[in-house]
C-alpha cells in the first residue's frame, strides 16, 4: 500500500465556518476559489473537499492511501485563542468525516490552536482518543518560534501520546527579494522549514523530548544540503556554544518527505538521511505537487528502497 503523508484537504466543516464568520479568519470562499491575502488564490479543487475525488486522485497517481491534513492557511494562529480553537475543531471534525469515507485508505492529522500552547497541549490526548494518526502544525506560530519555552507543554503532550508531528511552513517572514517570480513559495517555503528544523535542534527541543518524531515538509527544506554548515558553525561560533555538536544525529527524530522535484536531489536525500527516515509526500492536490510521485521515487532509488519509503515507513509511522 503506497501511502502519501503530505496530502491536503479543505473540509466542508471549515467551509461552513468561514461562511458563518467571513471576517474572523482572513480566508474566504469566493465562488469556487479560496482567497487569502497572504497566499495565492487557488481553486477549491474537488480532491480538497470530496473524499471520493481524493481517493480517485490517489489511485490515478499510483497511490493507495493518504494521511490527510489541513492546508496551511487554515492554521490561523494570528486570531484569538477562542477563534483558533473553533477553527481547529472544524478542521478536526471535517477531516475525520472525510476519512470516514474509507478508513482503510484515509487517515487524518489533527490541528491545535498553538497561539494558546496550554490549550493546545490539552487537546493532544483528545485528538489521540478521537482517532487522529498524527498532528499537523505550522513552522511559525504567527511569528513565534517552536523552540520558545512557551511551547514546552505542547511538546511534552505530543511526546506522551507518541503522535508524529508534520510541520508545514507557515507565516513565512516577508522578503522583498522573494516577491516576484513566485519565489515566496519556491525559495521561501523550504527556507522556512529549514529555519524551523534548525531552531528545534539548536534550542534543545529534540534533546528534551527524545521520543518526538517530526516529519518535515518539502524534503526538509535546505536542511539536508546545509546541515554541515550548521555543524561547522557550532565548532567556531560562540552563539552556538550550547547547541548540539552534530545536527545529523537527529535523523530518525526528523523525517523527510520526498518532495524535491529533482531525481538527483531525491537520490541524495535518501542516501544522506537514510531511507528509513524518508516518507512519501506529494502536496496533492495543488499545482506544486509532484506530478507523478511514484514514478519520481522509483527513478531515484531502487525497488526495495522505494517500497520502504512509500509503504513500510509511512505505515509504521501512522499506524496503517
Amino acid at each position: 500500500m503506497n501511502i502519501d503523508v503530505h496530502n491536503h484537504a479543505f473540509p466542508g466543516a471549515v467551509i461552513e465556518l468561514l461562511a458563518r464568520e467571513p471576517d474572523t479568519y482572513g480566508t474566504n470562499i469566493q465562488g469556487n476559489f479560496v482567497v487569502n491575502g497572504n497566499y495565492a488564490v487557488h481553486e477549491l479543487y474537488p480532491a480538497l473537499v470530496d473524499p471520493a475525488a481524493k481517493v480517485q486522485q490517489l489511485k490515478d497517481k499510483g497511490l493507495d492511501a493518504a494521511v490527510i491534513c489541513a492546508e496551511p492557511r487554515l492554521f490561523v494562529y494570528h486570531v484569538d485563542a477562542r477563534a483558533g480553537e473553533q477553527m481547529c475543531e472544524a478542521i478536526n471534525r471535517g477531516l475525520d468525516e472525510m476519512a470516514s469515507y474509507d478508513r482503510d485508505r484515509l487517515r487524518w492529522m489533527g490541528c491545535v490552536p498553538l497561539q494558546d500552547p496550554v490549550r493546545a497541549a490539552g487537546m493532544v490526548p483528545e485528538l489521540a482518543r478521537a482517532g487522529a494518526s498524527g498532528l499537523e502544525i505550522g513552522s511559525s506560530i504567527a511569528g513565534r518560534r517552536l523552540d520558545d519555552p512557551d511551547f514546552e507543554p505542547f511538546w511534552a503532550a505530543v511526546e506522551e501520546q507518541r503522535l508524529p508531528v508534520f510541520i508545514h511552513n507557515a507565516y513565512n517572514p516577508p522578503s522583498d527579494g522573494l516577491k516576484p517570480y513566485y519565489l515566496q513559495n519556491v525559495i521561501g517555503n523550504p527556507l522556512e522549514t529549514t529555519i524551523c528544523a534548525e531552531r528545534l535542534i539548536c534550542g534543545g527541543v529534540l534533546d528534551r523530548h527524545p521520543n518526538l518524531r517530526i516529519v518535515l515538509a518539502h524534503a526538509g527544506g535546505f536542511f539536508p544540503w546545509q546541515a554541515g554548515r550548521l555543524r561547522h558553525a557550532r565548532s567556531v561560533r560562540p552563539e552556538l556554544a550550547e547547541s548540539p555538536i552534530d545536527p545529523w544525529t537527529y535523523c530518525g527524530r526528523l523525517l523527510f518527505d520526498t518532495i524535491t522535484h529533482d531525481q538527483a536531489a531525491l537520490s541524495y536525500l535518501v542516501a544522506r538521511v537514510g531511507p528509513e527516515n524518508v516518507v512519501m509526500g506529494t502536496d496533492l492536490p495543488y499545482d506544486m505537487a509532484t506530478p507523478e510521485p511514484m514514478e519520481a521515487l522509483r527513478a531515484a532509488v531502487d525497488g526495495a528502497t522505494a517500497r520502504a519509503i512509500a509503504e513500510v515507513n509511512p505505515s509504521a509511522l501512522y499506524g496503517f
